[in-house]
């Protein structure tokens, strides 16, 4: 698989929805995450990032303008035990009971499916990371099919510096909106967190971007090193 300019591919697409990165640093020492929404609506685009524990929440930024929590308001990103889960709802809960208990990543996504939004049938895209070994999930609808689902999961546990892979819920923007399709994208990943943050965050569509979680993880030490941005302040 060719190596895709991340950048270029989120600058290129109007409404990716929301985007799950995971990589290793091209310092061979940090393992690296992103996560990042977006919205249409006004209620999908009336949420903040906030700190919750070791992870992140989403959260309404104008309570009086919430609509239906059911599928905005989650913990994207959960941590059990030096794993970090990463998801764009609320099987994120899911997939960490799953692993309190012993069981794995694929066990808890093969008990849910994509979201309830018909006709756009929102994909659960979903990853977890352990050291500098990952998967990412997705589970859609069999092309727009809300009767019958497919759940993809994709495997890296020897990942090279400088590389990660990249998968969102829509293919681009539409109506009903298409969801993505192929395998994880392979992307570089380079810059200190800052930068890395930045360039994620000025190449999301300016209408569109609601907020941007990232994460470095000293593999050899733990540390962490985490920033978000929110549209909304």
């Amino acid at each position: 698989m060719q190596k895709t300019d991340l950048l270029k591919e989120l600058s290129g697409n109007t409404y990716p929805g929301r985007g799950i990165v995971l990589g290793k640093h091209a310092d061979g020492k940090h393992a690296v995450i992103a996560y990042f929404i977006m919205g249409r609506s006004e209620n999908s685009r009336n949420r903040v990032f906030v700190e919750q524990e070791e992870g992140i929440r989403t959260q309404a930024f104008d309570p009086a303008k919430l609509v239906d929590p059911s599928l905005v308001i989650y913990a994207p990103v959960r941590v059990l035990d030096g794993v970090t889960v990463v998801t764009n709802g609320d099987q994120t809960d899911t997939i960490y009971n799953f692993l309190k208990e012993g069981k794995t990543f694929e066990d808890a996504l093969r008990t849910r499916t994509f979201e309830p939004d018909e006709p756009n049938f929102t994909p659960r895209i979903s990853g977890i990371l352990e050291g500098f070994a990952y998967k990412l999930s997705i589970l859609k609808s069999n092309n727009g099919n809300g009767a019958s689902a497919q759940r993809f999961f994709y495997e890296y546990q020897e990942p090279v510096a400088g590389e990660g892979h990249f998968i969102h819920t829509y293919k681009t923007d539409g109506s009903p909106i298409p969801s993505f399709e192929g395998e994880p994208v392979l992307v570089g990943i380079d810059g200190d967190i800052n930068t890395f943050t930045n360039e994620i965050w000025n190449n999301l569509n300016q209408d569109n971007k609601v907020s941007l979680f990232t994460r470095f993880i000293n593999v050899e030490t733990g540390e962490t090193q985490t920033k978000i941005i929110n549209k909304n302040k």
